[in-house]
């Protein structure tokens, strides 16, 4: 099934990791939330149990590249949840391409980051984020993140590098 959802998870969001252990897209739709609960609350152990473990899991994004496996994508983020940045970021704009034990969810996260001088810049980075029922829960697999200005992408791998 295809659809577009009215939905979007950010700095108020839960932690469902519970409910992700529901078969189906609803249990798919708790794990992604849980995701935006773990990043925007910089809860690096809630964030790794949202990611498989598997070590063909992949993250490709403006930070880290491509990076393989639930353990390096966890210690890229423990790096940008205790760097010189924070970040918070809302995902919106939510279309779901879902069966039964896959879903992928495609949008647009904003947010916004600030740096040591007290500087507030805006993110805006078209997101994928595609999530696997295995084992019995809804685990992340795979995310791609683009920020499609140069520029804003340059200041902001800077930020968070330090």
């Amino acid at each position: 099934m295809t659809q577009q959802l009215d939905v979007s998870f950010g700095p108020a969001s839960r932690n469902r990791l519970n409910e992700a252990a529901s078969p189906g897209a609803d249990g798919a739709l708790a794990a992604l939330e849980t995701f935006y609960f773990a990043f925007n609350t910089r809860n690096l152990d809630v964030f790794a149990q949202v990611w498989s473990k598997d070590p063909l899991a992949q993250l490709n994004n403006p930070l880290g590249g491509i990076l393989r496996g639930g353990e390096a994508i966890t210690a890229l983020y423990d790096r940008v949840f205790h760097g010189h940045a924070l970040v918070t970021v809302t995902f919106g704009d939510v279309v779901e391409y879902a069966d039964a034990t896959h879903v992928l969810f495609a949008g647009r996260e904003t947010g916004e980051y600030s740096v040591a001088d007290g500087q507030v810049v805006p993110l805006s980075i078209r997101t994928s984020r595609y999530f696997r029922y295995e084992g019995g829960r809804w685990s992340q697999f795979h995310h791609h993140g683009s920020i499609d200005d140069a520029d804003a992408l340059a200041a902001y791998q800077a930020a968070i590098r330090g």
